[in-house]
């Protein structure tokens, strides 16, 4: 089974200020409403360790994904899994597209797999409310760090 979330902002800032921010691991904590922490870099085929909120839908959990792609300014794309392949496998992504005029469009998504799908759906559910609350705490962050 395969489900995909996917949600979209336009953003008052270049993509560049945007990559700079969701980059910043170590300052999630501060302002993202979806992600606890994240440690590691934003660097192809490495491991980072992740923590959602667990009001946000992820019930506190804490995975390791490995970074697929990392195109400053363009694209941060993981991929990770509970427990073993196929079980319930997800490919996070956050695309940047240059709008101009110092906006970007923001599409941030996931594509989940695996046999525990069909009973997920609570959850799958309260995690698209999650990416739409991180966008908008995103958009949030680069303004605040634009002042």
């Amino acid at each position: 089974m395969k489900k995909t979330i996917s949600t979209t902002l336009d953003i008052d800032a270049t993509p560049e200020e945007i990559w700079d921010v969701l980059t910043d691991f170590p300052a999630y904590e501060k302002w993202n409403p979806f992600f606890a922490r994240i440690v590691g870099e934003a660097t192809v085929r490495t491991t980072i360790k992740i923590t959602a909120r667990k009001d946000a839908g992820g019930d506190g959990m804490s995975f390791s994904p490995t970074v697929l792609e990392a195109d400053p300014g363009r694209m941060l794309r993981w991929k990770g899994k509970f427990l073993v392949n196929r079980l319930f496998d997800g490919e996070h992504s956050f695309e940047l597209t240059d709008l101009g005029d110092g906006r970007t469009r923001l599409d941030h998504g996931e594509k989940f797999s695996g046999i525990l799908i069909r009973f997920m759906g609570k959850v799958l559910t309260q995690t698209e409310v999650g990416f739409t609350n991180l966008n908008t705490a995103l958009a949030d962050e680069v303004a605040a760090r634009r002042s």
